[in-house]
Formats: structure tokens, sequence, C-alpha cells
């Protein structure tokens, strides 16, 4: 079946066309995005716009742990990738009338902040030196460390403070130009009184309970920074090694070869361990051999964690050279046998162990006081010479542990250190910690397996205490016995007001000054607190524990935890621990690990391997709306590449929406033309306009459900594609009747439709592009975008929902179709868009043919079509039999 219907006059150019009064409307006559950032960055400092009512109940509040970045330096381009994620979510949240609790934090307290002022000043601490009240550093540190200044600690953390607070406020103004809606009246930094004190109760309270302890252990060593180090920051490296092949001697005379990387340790050996089932072996368990070099009797024992098939099959245990080492002398009940200290050089005494009069001259002339890597060539020599070496070494390459921020492997110390259980040596405290794992939901889902594969393969307690100048102090003094010695088991704590306190500046309480490090007195703990331990309390500290429980009790547990996935097993796991064991509770309900930001070769970002983008130098070049775009175009968990495109599309897209906004108002879009009853739906009576409508209901529900499920980049994906055709389909469709062309009621109609997607645009774009979507508000609303409903909650929405349902969401789909095969057909014949088409012909199914009679005269406009023939044909739609008006009469 074919119909004819007939043509319109050329419609009226826009660029000639009257614009109907805008009313209270008031549009810049070239809107932009520049100074925008800085303008609307005062407004809502000015009129509070993020602030937080703490006047609240907890059904009423959104409550972020915000991650407080490290103060140490300068922010890279991942942290606007990841903090703009945070803010989607946020604003979103503040938008369906939560009242948001959203601060943010500063971690300044630890390693990071003190290897920054050393280098930034050209400083060393020695805890030895005097205090020198008003000190100033030199004005240009020296280039060599040795030529540096040493000043008191005292002295150190003065500088450490100076610094970092500098430090934050660069931090605050970029995250301010980022457009971050954070309560910034709201701030904290780990290293202030109220962090310090809320660290010092809460280890405290861990230690009352039994959820802390103090014990002598063998401890992962860093040489470099002198700092006990946990395994949570543990990193293994890839490095050159080789195995050394040389023998015990049994009592036979039989000779044992074992094969190690580390030769040097051989004074240190306590036994020799082969696997039970290992027949090459079983007739030795029970017995002694003896050892090369040194003569010391050692016993061969029998251990399931041996591998028959690595190197000899038996295995050198030493005292210590890698954490099996720890876990055969911890289950064999071994003897204590270390010589490495915290020095990382051996012991200067020979150790007693050492009987025979060679072994301990070898040791003595060889051994003592020399660096590990001097001890190995002398024992790899002394075997040599001595005829014991079996072949050559061979070289291999193996996986060492090294500090995560260190440069050489880690030792193995004996010493005296902190620990807070977190279930690994309590199978029953790890079950519980994988049930509050689970308690939570993870976004996205599968991270939730990194947390459970972490408590499954812990090996012991959480090591808290470090040996650094810059953190919270270990909160406890020690009585001293008549000959001087520290009565560990007996900890001398202060009053819960005397919080936070410094033992080695402050009086134990009971003592008097004189009696610090006298015999029969006391002495303060030296050492501070893991930075993890402090930074695991961050729930704690912004929502106020123990100091306004109402204050806590409306903001905790809170709703989202926003981090990084690499710190998994560190940030995330230590707070799951502190909550678990301060609040008998998970800390958060839901937790949101963002991804890397990778280099264009897929490589992580970082500053080793000099391929960090410089934050400014993005926000500069191409806005803040344009980077939050990129950033929020990814999805959580997704590790993502540094694309300089995408932020070109996210300019694009703010630019068009201010020109788009600047059109729509022009005609006549005013806030009384929206549709907010169904009363008002009534207006909407062109198919094409109902239409349109029904496609931004569809929008709102699609993005509405995809922010409630965190997945903020689908919201921005179907916002984003909706705008579009909102700009290139609708806009270009309507323009006829919006300057009257088809009566007042056909206007009436579009100046309905238009306004009424404006006003939901603008908020569905809000978390995303706070800046142009608040400059386009300021045109013609009242208040902030930010603190306006989001479209389909307010009670509004009705006539949304009421003119959508009157609405074909194909016709749009199916005029748009049809337009642009007219205009490709233009294009082709290279003539331009406004040459009249006399005739063509549309075939396709009867019920896009139905969709299309909805918009044929908005079609006819927009196109210059004089006359279309509709025919029902199979397949897919076709635009044939396209007759253009000669060239002279365009």
């Amino acid at each position: 079946m074919a119909e004819n219907t007939q043509g319109t006059d050329t419609p009226i150019d826009a660029s000639t066309a009257s614009t109907p009064a805008a009313g209270a409307v008031a549009v810049p006559d070239k809107p932009g995005l520049e100074g925008l950032e800085e303008k609307l960055t005062a407004r809502w400092a000015q009129e509070g716009t993020y602030a937080f009512d703490p006047r609240t109940t907890r059904e009423q509040v959104y409550s972020i742990d915000t991650p407080p970045p490290t103060a140490s330096g300068s922010l890279h381009v991942g942290h606007v990738f990841s903090y703009t994620q945070t803010d989607v979510l946020a604003r979103y949240q503040r938008m369906t009338g939560k009242n948001v609790f959203y601060p943010m934090g500063w971690d300044d307290n630890g390693l990071p902040t003190e290897r920054r002022v050393q280098n930034y000043y050209g400083v060393r601490c020695d805890p030895t030196k005097p205090y020198i009240e008003g000190y100033t550093p030199p004005a240009q540190p020296a280039k060599n460390q040795r030529d540096w200044d040493v000043v008191s600690r005292k002295n150190f953390i003065e500088l450490c403070e100076e610094l970092a607070v500098e430090d934050e406020k660069v931090f605050e103004d970029l995250f301010t130009r980022l457009g971050l809606s954070v309560d910034w009246s709201m701030t904290y930094r780990t290293i202030d009184d109220v962090s310090r004190a809320v660290s010092q109760r809460a280890f405290l309270r861990n230690v009352a309970a039994g959820d802390a302890y103090l014990s002598e252990a063998p401890t992962m060593w860093d040489v470099t920074f002198r700092t006990a180090v946990a395994q949570a920051e543990l990193e293994d490296r890839e490095v050159p090694g080789a195995y050394h092949r040389y023998p015990f001697t049994a009592a036979d005379g039989t000779q044992v070869f074992i094969e190690t990387t580390r030769p040097e340790l051989l004074a240190s050996c306590s036994a020799l361990v082969a696997h039970p089932e290992d027949e090459r072996y079983q007739p030795l368990f029970g017995t002694m051999v003896r050892s090369p070099l040194f003569d010391v009797e050692v016993e061969v024992k029998a251990h399931e964690l041996a591998k028959p098939d690595k190197g000899s099959g038996i295995a050198m245990v030493c005292t210590f050279g890698d954490l099996t080492d720890v876990t055969w002398w911890r289950e064999l009940q071994l003897p204590t046998r270390t010589l490495i200290g915290r020095d990382g050089r051996f012991a200067a005494e020979t150790p007693e162990w050492i009987s025979s009069e060679a072994g301990r001259a070898f040791y003595a002339e060889s051994i003592a006081g020399k660096t590990v890597f001097s001890a190995k060539e002398a024992v790899v020599t002394a075997l040599t010479e001595a005829g014991l070496m079996d072949g050559e070494p061979k070289k291999v390459q193996h996986a060492v542990n090294f500090y995560e921020k260190g440069d050489k492997p880690l030792e193995i110390v004996t010493s005296r250190q902190w620990y807070i259980r977190n279930g690994g040596r309590d199978a029953d405290r790890r079950e519980q910690l994988i049930a509050r794992g689970r308690e939570l939901d993870w976004h996205p889902e599968h991270m939730r397996h990194r947390y459970e594969n972490w408590v499954e393969g812990l090996n012991g307690d959480w090591l808290v205490s470090r040996q650094r100048f810059f953190g919270v102090p270990i909160p406890v003094w020690y009585r001293l016995d008549a000959e001087g010695e520290p009565v560990y088991d007996e900890p001398i704590v202060p009053e819960d007001a005397a919080l936070p306190v410094d033992p080695v500046a402050e009086t134990a309480p009971g003592f008097t000054e004189d009696q610090r490090d006298q015999p029969g007195g006391f002495t303060g703990d030296p050492d501070v607190l893991d930075t993890w331990a402090t930074s695991s309390l961050t729930p704690q500290i912004v929502g106020r524990w123990s100091r306004d429980e109402e204050f806590f009790a409306n903001v905790f547990p809170f709703d989202l935890r926003p981090q990084g996935h690499d710190i998994i097993r560190t940030w995330l796991f230590s707070t799951v621990v502190r909550a678990d064991a301060l609040n008998g509770s998970v800390p958060w309900t839901d937790t949101a690990l963002s991804g890397w930001i990778l280099d264009p070769d897929r490589k992580k970002m970082s500053k080793s391997k000099g391929n960090v983008v410089v934050p400014t130098d993005i926000l500069e070049e191409f806005g803040s709306d344009a980077v939050r775009y990129w950033a929020s175009s990814a999805r959580l968990g997704a590790d993502t590449a540094y694309e300089v495109a995408q932020m070109k599309i996210g300019r694009r897209l703010a630019i068009k929406l201010l020109n788009a906004a600047k059109f729509v108002l022009n005609l006549g879009a005013t806030r009384d033309a929206v549709v907010r009853t169904p009363e008002d739906a009534a207006r909407v009576t062109n198919a094409l306009d109902a239409s349109l409508l029904a496609r931004l209901a569809t929008t709102v529900e699609q993005a509405t459900a995809a922010f409630d499920a965190y997945d903020y980049a689908r919201a921005l994906n179907v916002t984003e594609s909706f705008f579009w055709q909102f700009t290139d389909d609708y806009v270009e469709l309507i323009k006829d009747r919006a300057y009257g062309g088809h009566g007042e009621a056909e206007q009436a109609s579009v100046v309905a439709a238009l306004a009424t997607t404006l006003d939901s645009l603008l908020r569905l774009l809000a978390p995303f592009q706070p800046f142009a979507t608040e400059e386009v508000w300021s045109w013609w609303r009242t208040g902030s975008v930010h603190r306006a409903l989001w479209p389909g909650l307010e009670s509004e929405a009705a006539g949304l929902r009421a003119a959508a349902e009157g609405g074909d969401p194909q016709v749009l789909a199916v005029v748009a179709q049809v337009l642009g095969r007219v205009r490709k057909a233009k294009s082709e014949a290279k003539v331009k868009q406004r040459t009249q088409v006399r005739t063509a012909t549309v075939r396709a199914a009867a019920a896009q043919l139905d969709a299309l009679r909805g918009g044929l005269a908005d079609l006819k406009g927009a196109g210059n079509v004089a006359d279309v023939t509709l025919t029902e044909a199979d397949g897919e739609l076709e635009v044939t039999d396209i007759e253009l008006a000669p060239a002279e009469e365009a």
C-alpha cells in the first residue's frame, strides 16, 4: 500500500528567525567553559552547597569513608581518576535527597612524609640530638646526603608538619578545581591531635581486650629504613641469585649435600629439614650432622614443607633466611641463632654456639660486622678453598621479599614488636573476618575474592610498630627493674583524657622525669604505629567515634568505602579488622574499587617509570568537566588507559550542552514550560514530542537503575546517548515548529518537550559535568542543580510519566533515520542541505510507517521535503526515488 503526503514550505532559517521572548531567562550571548570553575567553586563555597547537616538521622545520611591521599609530594592523574568516580556517586546520592557526609582527609603520617621532608629540606633525624628552638633548614639542600643537617626528633617532626600542611593546600586547590563536592569544613589529618588521640585510644582498647600484644619474634626488617615491615607491605621481586652446593657431615662420615642461595647464613644454621616421605633422608631423621667451616652440630628433621624436587631435597634451616625458615623454627621448636642485626650487618661478637677454635676464628676474622654481601663472599671463598664447594654455583632468577618502598632485600631479625590480631594465627578469627567481608556489597563483586584470598593466606598477626620518627607514638611506657631492664609484660598506659601522648617526650604516670631510663624508673616506647594502624580508623576519626557518639551513630557504619583495588589487603582489610574489634560491625555496607591508570602502552603509571601525567596540565588544557567525563567513562575495578581522545569528547559534550541549552532557552523554554503534572502533559500534543519524552523517561529509569547498582559509567552512557539523539535528531527536526511555523499549539507542544528535556538532562549530567550543568541551570532556574532532586524521584515526575505514556519511542528513531538518509543523499549529490526534495519514497514495515506518520510534518520541514510516498514492505527501512530540485532552485 502506498500513500501520498503533501509537503510544506521551506522551513524558516534559524539564523534569521525571530526569537520568542525569553521571559525570565538570562542566556549569555557567547556561553563558554572558560572561567566557570573559578566562578562556580567560589559560589558553592559561599552558599554551602555541599555542606553536611549534622542535625540529621541515620536514615537521611549517605556517608563516605573517603580515601585520604598521601600528602607527600604531588598528586597524579590516578587521583583525578578515582576521586572523580567517588564524587559522581556522592553527587547522585545528594540529588536523591540524601544528607551526604563526604569529608576529605590527608594521610600525612609515616614514611612517605619522612622521605619527602628529608629530600626537600636536606635533613636527617637523630633522636639523640638536642632540640633547637627556631631551627631553619638550609635554603639549598646539600646534594650529598652525608652533608645534610642532622636534627633532633622534635625538630624533624616540626618540619614534617610544616611541609605536609603546604602540600595539603596544593591538593585541596586541585581537588576543588576538579569539582569534588566534599565538605571542606570537615577535613582531617592522620597526624593531627584528633587522629593521634583516636589512634592511640583504639590501640589501648585493643590492648585491654587482648587484641593487641607485645612479642619478641622473627620480624621482616628493612635495613635501609631501619624499620619492621608487615606482611601486607611485602613485595616479591625477581632477582638474580645462585645455588651453592656444599656438604654437612654425619657421624659416620657421610656427606649430606644442601643447596642454598644464602651461604652467608651458614653460621645461623639450626637444623636440616627434608620431607618425611623422602626415602633418601629417612635414615637421617633424628640424627645429628656437623656444619662445614663452623663445625656446629645440628639435627636432621622432617617437615611437609620441604620440597624433594628442589635442589638436593634437603634444606638448611637458618634463623632466619626466609619466611619458611620462620615456620620451621616455630613448628619444629628449633634454637634461635640470629646473627644479622637491624643495621643489616652480622653480629660483631662471635656467637656462643660456635665452639670450635677454627670456627670461632673464622667468624671473628671473616664474618663479624660484615654486610650480607661481604659475608657471602667470605663464606663462598672459604668453602671453595677448603674443597667443600661441589661444582660451580648455579645461577637462578628467584623471588625475594622486599619492602614495597625499599631497594634492598628484607632480612628477618628477632625483635620485640607490637601486633594486632588479624586472624593470621587464629582460625576462628580468620573465619569471622571472612564472614565480615561477605557482609559487604562489593563493586565489582569479584573483588571480594581478592579479600578472601588475602585473609586465607595470612601467616601471622598484623605487626603495627615501626621504628620511625614521624607517626603516632605507641602510647605506653615500661617500668625498669633494679638492673634497668624494661618489664615488658606490665606496660604503663596513660589516662584517656591525656591522649594523645608521646612517651619519649612525656613522663610516665606516677614517675618524675629524672627517673627516665634509670634503674627502678621508666622508659618510653620509642616506636610509632604503622601508618595503616591509623588509616584503618578513618571511619572512627571522621565519624567522631569516642568523641561524639550521637554523630558517630548517624554516620556509622558508613555507606561507602571507595578505594583502589591494589590496597584491598592493606587499607580495606585493616579497616575491617579494627571495626570488627572496636565496634563489632563492618565499617561500611558497600565498597567501590577503582582500577589503575595505564599509559598508552597499557602499563601502569608510576613515578618510577616516568610515565605519570600531571593533573594540572590536563585540567588546564581540557577543563574539569572534560577530565571528569573521561574518568566517569571507566567502570569500577577496570584498569583504564589514559586517553586524551576521551577528554576531547567530554569537552565537546560540555560545550554542546551550553550551546544546545542556549538554543532551547532562546526558543522560549522557561521553568513554567516544564511538564510537571498530568495536566501539564496535555500541552504535549505532537507525536514526535511525546516520543522524545518517552525516550527521556526510559533514559531516566535506566540511569537511575545504573547508579543504584554503582554503575555510574552505564548511567553516563545512556544519558549521553540520549543527549546526542536530542541535539542531533530532535532539535534538528523541530526547528520549523519551534519558530511557530505550524501554529501556537504545535509551538507550545515543542517548547514543553524542550523545557522538560533540558530540565532532566541537566540533572542527569550534573554528577558528571558539574560546571557546565550548573552554569546552564543558573540561566533559567534558582538554587543549584546539585541540590535539585534527581529526575524521576521528585513529585513533579508525574508529568513526565504521563507524557511518556502517550508517546511511541519509535517515532523519533524512525523519523531521524529517514532524515539521515535524505541528508546523506544530498551530500552524495554534492548539493546544499537546504535543497528541496521534490519527492521521496520510504519503504518499511507497517509499524515503522505508523511511527513515521507521527513526525512526518517535522521531517518535511527539517529536510525540505515536498512529497513523501510511504510504501509497506518487508526488510529494513529504505528511502528511495529521491528527486532533488535543480541546484538553481536551492
